[in-house]
């Protein structure tokens, strides 16, 4: 008889749970009493019953309800009315709900625990791998020699030579020289290194841009055959309004080349003074720590390329070798998340803080260097919207006057999205020192990756297409450049003992 009694050191499961549900509803009714006593239940005041606070509870699990004492007590607020009414969820697009913030910040929290576990498991595995000594040489193998930097300092020359006085031919001169002499010179200089190298290509490709645009905007000012103007008098805000050929000097050249814009006018808005609060704000975000966003870009920047990215990247170069698929897309997918975070951080960088930083150090006062491409459904819509001093461009010096001359959209996009793939492969191509076309496909596959998007995806599903594409074309490129890079300065190397 003893052996059926149960251990009372475990009690039934049932028994608990029935425990805990009685618990809880009372501690709903207790709640509910005591906000009444203390005139602060809205709940009781509206004419809601006990019955709808936790009595209902109990009497539905077959308990005796709540003393006739505590309804003599309290007969106002036992007086019965509806508690409920016409609603959906909130979870429902037919609510109309629209504050997600908690959702937004479980996402953040999650986003931080997932990286934070990847970033042990990388300390567990390959130990501390950032290296300054290391970092600085990825920018000079000589430290009495700066290649790089004297090639961008050159690139004044080249700006002295474009003034409109000058002429035509001198121009169209002047502009493939700019995109010949710092190609040759990155590719027969071997103490250029290729973060220099892009460093430089990209300055000159920036310089060409600005150039193509002011000699432009010149001809367009002869072509409507403008009679010389001295500037005028100053205005209101104190800017002074120049027209063609009073622009043609030195100081409104250098502005132009200094100013966040490859668009050339003869007169910016300009703001009406240098804030200091916000011009030190940028520059904190540039070099410093930034408490709210990221923390020293530079830092994490040469953390996470060695640390993180340098050890998944070793580790794809024999599956790539072997051609091994599963491998290749498990070294992909890893390569994603950090490839992908060092580019939002570029962005932030390069086309918040820095060009805000400049624009506000000139007084420029067009601030409008990207929209909201967080919030494309198509791929054009993207690339409209991501760079918009590059799509500005694009449209007035190249997209227009195609149209003008007599081509179509289509045959004008093509040939915009060709420019932009030669200038992509031009800045990988050229410091690496070996030519395989990757970033040019890449950039060419956004054609019928556009006409895809645009033509069978709409909304939500056309904005996850566009940041699958960012986040997984990018270390698609990555990979196959290194891969290559290795093959060629590591593999052929080892294989040649006389280059030893």
């Amino acid at each position: 008889m003893f052996d059926q009694i149960p251990d009372p050191g475990v009690p039934p499961v049932l028994d608990i749970v029935v425990f805990l549900q009685l618990t809880t509803c009372l501690f709903h009714v207790m709640n509910c009493l005591l906000m009444s006593c203390l005139g602060g239940s809205d709940a009781l005041r509206s004419g809601e019953t006990l019955k709808c606070a936790g009595l209902g509870i109990i009497q539905d699990q077959g308990w005796e309800p709540v003393p006739q004492t505590i309804m003599l007590m309290f007969p106002k607020q036992i007086k019965c009315t509806s508690c409920h009414k016409l609603q959906e969820s909130l979870l429902s697009s037919a609510s109309g709900f629209k504050n997600y913030r908690g959702i937004l910040n479980w996402c953040v929290v999650m986003l931080v625990l997932s990286n934070a576990r990847l970033f042990l498991e990388n300390l567990l595995r390959y130990g501390i791998l950032v290296d300054p000594i290391q970092v600085v040489s990825l920018f000079l193998k000589d430290p009495y020699s700066w290649p790089a930097a004297c090639l961008v300092i050159v690139s004044n020359v080249f700006i002295l030579v474009a003034l409109e006085k000058l002429g035509l031919l001198i121009h169209i001169i002047n502009l493939t020289v700019i995109l010949c002499f710092p190609m040759l010179t990155v590719l027969m200089v071997p103490s250029v290194t290729p973060v220099g190298g892009a460093f430089a290509l990209g300055s000159y490709t920036i310089l060409f841009l600005k150039l193509y645009s002011y000699k432009d905007v010149n001809r367009w000012c002869r072509e409507r055959l403008q009679v010389k103007a001295r500037p005028s008098p100053p205005s209101a805000d104190g800017a002074v309004h120049v027209s063609y050929p009073g622009n043609l000097a030195f100081k409104n050249l250098y502005y132009f080349v200094s100013a966040p814009t490859l668009c050339y006018e003869l007169n910016f808005p300009r703001s009406q003074s240098v804030r200091m609060g916000f011009l030190l704000r940028r520059l904190f975000e540039m070099v410093g720590e930034n408490l709210f966003l990221f923390r020293s870009h530079i830092l994490v920047v040469f953390s996470v390329v060695p640390q993180w990215m340098v050890p998944i990247i070793q580790s794809s170069m024999k599956p790539l070798q072997d051609m091994d698929y599963s491998r290749m897309i498990e070294r992909l997918l890893r390569l994603a998340v950090p490839n992908h975070f060092l580019w939002l951080i570029f962005f932030y960088w390069f086309f918040h803080s820095s060009m805000n930083f400049v624009a506000e150090l000139l007084r420029f006062g067009d601030r409008e260097f990207y929209r909201d491409w967080w919030n494309s459904e198509s791929v054009t819509y993207f690339w409209q919207n991501w760079n918009i001093p590059v799509h500005k461009w694009c449209i007035r010096h190249f997209y227009k006057p195609l149209l003008r001359k007599g081509a179509s959209k289509l045959l004008s996009q093509s040939a915009v999205f060709f420019a932009s793939a030669f200038f992509h492969e031009y800045l990988v191509s050229v410091p690496l020192r070996m030519f395989r076309l990757w970033a040019f496909m890449g950039m060419m596959a956004q054609l019928p990756l556009a006409w895809f998007v645009g033509r069978f995806l709409r909304g939500n599903y056309g904005n996850a297409a566009v940041w699958l594409s960012l986040i997984i074309g990018q270390p698609i490129a990555v990979l196959m450049y290194v891969h290559d890079y290795y093959v060629i300065n590591h593999l052929e190397e080892a294989a040649d003992p006389g280059a030893l």
